[in-house]
């Protein structure tokens, strides 16, 4: 039997290591060892999605407990604008694709010129360059986002042999690895996480403020969505499921799509043709989704893959009724009455749900409690930042013993 550290996932019903990831944690060091690590960490996306809200919150946080915490971006993409912003150090590195070999003898002179503790790969592109860090730092640890199963044929040497520990954001993730061929002793969950007190239920007048804003008339529901317009969010199930609501005329509702993406205009193409002018407003990418969330009633995530989702934590912490694809993370972070959870591309059963919340004001309220307890308990930026901080203690302690197999255990 499993020790108590150990939980088997309502969604997936597989046993995972939560690493001490508890409330007890949330407002302090979580009993963390007395010494200062150097930590660098590679996104050389240049998109600022939902992963990079992750890097910057958590190097943010490293840096607030101590820690001396860089970055390496793209210094086209919006990561590298926002850490230098916040007052992060910054380094240049462009990475084209997964074979880029000047990128990775870059990276090698740029390990070799200081002396770090870990580097942290944050995206699939930045995993690509780990061999070239090899023997560069004390050790090396790679968070994996996303719940399609990595190729096989890479999976092994990658994830086994570059570095020192994978991070899985969700038990889906998790359970994608290991179908790939990763060990489950190499894994270690580590949920994303939010920080509370900014994402938060708004006042009356924060709401009415963000309600004027969309142009939201008194009584009128709000849907949102907010996330990349690319296919893996399905953004079509929603303008579906919105189409056969509207055609029923059984309800005043408005949705508003927060995100860019290569499905852009296509998805403004379908509204159209869906008839949906007037009820389904594209409002581009938001730098505080909060301008979104504290406008809403209802918060949908109709991804066919996802990973965790910020978006979703985010929607959480602000109190939302939350209608989303029971998928990767998603599903987990809305069980237990969090959340409706749906079959993912099942337009209908989307359009079930949203017509459900629309008509019960009482239950709007409760799923919203019962989400903003979710988050506080469980998907806190301290409590992800000092889980994270456990296992790279635990992995330059066994990478300094020559037992690499067993950090974070």
């Amino acid at each position: 039997m499993p020790s108590p550290r150990w939980a088997r996932s309502s969604t997936t019903g597989l046993w995972i290591d939560h690493l001490s990831v508890s409330k007890s944690q949330a407002g302090g060091t979580g009993g963390e060892p007395d010494r200062r690590l150097r930590i660098v960490g590679i996104d050389p996306e240049l998109r600022f999605a939902g992963g990079e809200v992750q890097v910057l919150s958590l190097t943010r946080e490293l840096i607030r407990r101590g820690h001396q915490a860089e970055l390496l971006c793209d210094p086209r993409g919006g990561l590298f604008r926002s850490a230098r912003e916040a007052g992060i150090t910054c380094h240049p590195l462009a990475i084209r694709n997964s074979i880029d070999i000047r990128a990775g003898l870059q990276l090698r002179r740029f390990l070799a010129g200081g002396d770090y503790d870990v580097v942290h790969f944050h995206t699939s592109r930045a995993h690509s360059m780990a061999p070239y860090a090899h023997g560069r730092a004390s050790c090396a640890v790679v968070t994996r986002r996303m719940d399609y199963r990595p190729n096989r044929l890479f999976a092994r040497w990658l994830y086994h042999r570059a570095v020192d520990r994978v991070v899985a954001i969700s038990p889906g993730v998790a359970q994608s690895l290991i179908a790939a061929g990763v060990a489950r002793s190499r894994i270690t969950i580590i949920p994303s996480g939010i920080d509370p007190d900014r994402f938060r239920p708004p006042t009356a007048a924060e709401r009415q403020a963000a309600r004027n804003k969309l142009g939201l008339a008194s009584g009128q529901i709000a849907i949102g969505a907010a996330g990349a317009l690319e296919p893996r969010k399905g953004h079509r199930v929603l303008l579906q499921a919105m189409a056969a609501m509207q055609a029923e005329r059984d309800h005043e509702a408005r949705c508003f799509i927060a995100g860019e993406g290569t499905l852009g205009q296509t998805l403004i193409d379908e509204a159209a043709r869906l008839h949906l002018d007037g009820i389904v407003h594209f409002i581009g990418q938001l730098k505080d989704t909060r301008e979104l969330l504290w406008a809403l009633d209802i918060f949908a995530m109709p991804s066919l893959k996802e990973g965790l989702g910020v978006a979703i934590l985010e929607a959480m912490g602000c109190g939302l009724a939350i209608a989303a694809s029971n998928v990767g993370g998603a599903g987990d972070a809305i069980a237990n009455g969090c959340g409706l959870a749906i079959e993912p591309g099942n337009a209908a059963a989307l359009a079930a749900a949203l017509r459900k919340l629309i008509g019960s004001s009482e239950q709007r309220l409760a799923l919203g409690e019962a989400a903003r307890r979710g988050v506080i308990d469980r998907f806190t930026i301290a409590a992800s930042t000092a889980a994270t901080l456990k296992l790279y203690f635990n992995c330059v302690k066994d990478r300094r013993r020559g037992s690499v197999s067993a950090c974070g255990a």
